[in-house]
């Protein structure tokens, strides 16, 4: 991948996708360009860079298709915050739940996180010196006044350690340090407030609170390893600036934000559905953050003008029309996701880089066993999940991981008890069979399973 991910043109970034997703080319086309749209618009004169708005997507396709991960991925190429949240979690302003501003509170929040993990990699090197000393002091504390030949002795023991400390030599040796913990008896005690109140503001209010508290310090004793992780943190954070981080994460946020929205068709009003009004109530507090308003956060004022929205549903009961005018029209991109045939549940088993089938094999290789997948096998398997998607219910490429979950399931048990290291397992269609068939055949017990 190119050093900066923006720079992608939508035919790598498919690309990108196509390394994790299974198909669903007309969705992986449309998320491609709506992030090659971001780096365009970022060139684009000040003038008219304000006026180009994203082109929001509204993805129609049943459960376990990709929608998810396809939002998710993307997000992870881009490098942007990223949140999924679910529409059937919201309230009308008013009532008792979350209100959907909170969505944006919790966007600012991974952007703040994205930055600060950059900014600790660019203090690293500083932070592991000042952590360095700290132990050093600990352990030979520093001789200020007293006889020459003692502070020579003592500066030379100090090298001595500091070589040994650099080398992970003391990692074992326990000591004694100082941990800063939160101020006062606001650290265990809750906040409580009015019902209705917004999670955030609760939050909000409780770090207020422990603001105006005087930070406590507590003696613990750890070994030099787990000291240096506990210093380093602290050393790192002292070398932040943090209001440059705020800056930079809001920046990011408004620019190169994702939302993805789920289960959107459950906040849809039909003729069939019961709390019509409630649901359009949601509807219209979604409205203005996705067309554009200023949220107020804790760490500032987020205008959300140039957040990317994904919204996702599977649409069975609604139809995409029963949305209210307003919020259909502020997602213009249409895209219906394939439901997943016998073929993909094969090539999800064999060609991702995260496929299960490397995950087990992964998991199983931290005991020395090898675990293999006969071709023949994994047919058997996109096979046997078809038919009960097929016969039972649709949940897309989630069946995979109960099936392959029951087929391993006395092999994960008997390692390493039973089986020896060094042994090698062959995953045959026979035993895929053997294992599976009965699920096939007794349809009351594949309801079990998923």
């Amino acid at each position: 991948m190119q050093e900066n991910p923006l720079f992608l043109t939508p035919r790598q970034i498919v690309a990108e996708l196509d390394n994790f997703i299974i198909g669903q080319a007309d969705a992986k086309r449309n998320v491609a360009i709506a992030l090659r749209n971001r780096w365009r618009r970022m060139q684009a004169t000040p003038e008219i860079r304000k006026e180009i708005v994203p082109n929001n997507i509204l993805m129609i396709g049943a459960t376990g298709v990709g929608k998810t991960e396809i939002a998710r991925r993307l997000a992870s190429i881009a490098n942007a915050p990223f949140i999924k949240v679910e529409a059937s979690k919201y309230t009308e302003v008013g009532y008792v739940g979350r209100d959907v501003e909170s969505m944006v509170r919790d966007l600012i929040e991974q952007a703040i996180k994205l930055v600060k993990n950059e900014k600790k990699v660019v203090v690293q090197q500083k932070a592991l010196e000042n952590t360095e000393e700290q132990l050093l002091d600990i352990l030979i504390p520093p001789m200020k006044i007293g006889d020459s030949s003692d502070v020579d002795q003592n500066e030379s023991t100090r090298k001595l350690f500091l070589e040994k400390l650099k080398k992970g030599e003391l990692d074992d040796r326990k000591i004694e340090i100082d941990i800063r913990g939160s101020g006062g008896a606001s650290a265990n005690i809750g906040v409580m407030g009015p019902m209705g109140m917004d999670d955030n503001t609760m939050l909000n209010i409780q770090d207020m609170i422990e603001g105006m508290m005087p930070k406590r310090h507590k003696k613990r004793k750890m070994t030099i390893a787990d000291a240096r992780k506990v210093i380093l943190e602290e050393e790192s954070a002292k070398l932040i600036d943090m209001d440059e981080v705020k800056e930079l994460a809001i920046h990011r946020a408004e620019n190169t934000g994702i939302i993805f929205i789920d289960e959107i068709d459950k906040i849809a009003s039909s003729s069939n559905n019961s709390g019509e009004v409630s649901r359009q109530g949601v509807q219209r507090d979604l409205l203005p953050i996705v067309e554009g308003s200023a949220v107020n956060t804790k760490h500032g004022i987020v205008n959300t003008d140039h957040i990317l929205f994904i919204a996702a549903g599977a649409f069975h009961v609604a139809k995409p029309s029963d949305l209210i005018p307003e919020l259909q029209g502020r997602f213009p991109i249409r895209v219906e996701l394939e439901n997943l045939t016998e073929a993909d549940f094969y090539q999800i088993l064999k060609t991702p880089q995260n496929s299960l089938t490397k995950q087990y094999t992964a998991l199983l290789e931290t005991e020395a066993i090898r675990l293999n997948f006969q071709d023949e096998a994994l047919v058997k398997i996109a096979e046997i999940a078809f038919t009960l998607n097929q016969e039972i219910e649709n949940i897309g490429a989630r069946r995979l991981q109960t099936v392959m979950s029951t087929l391993l399931n006395d092999i994960l048990f008997d390692v390493p008890d039973f089986i020896q290291a060094d042994a090698q397992i062959e995953i045959t269609a026979e035993m895929v069979e053997s294992k599976l068939r009965a699920l096939v055949v007794n349809t009351d017990l594949s309801h079990y399973i998923l």
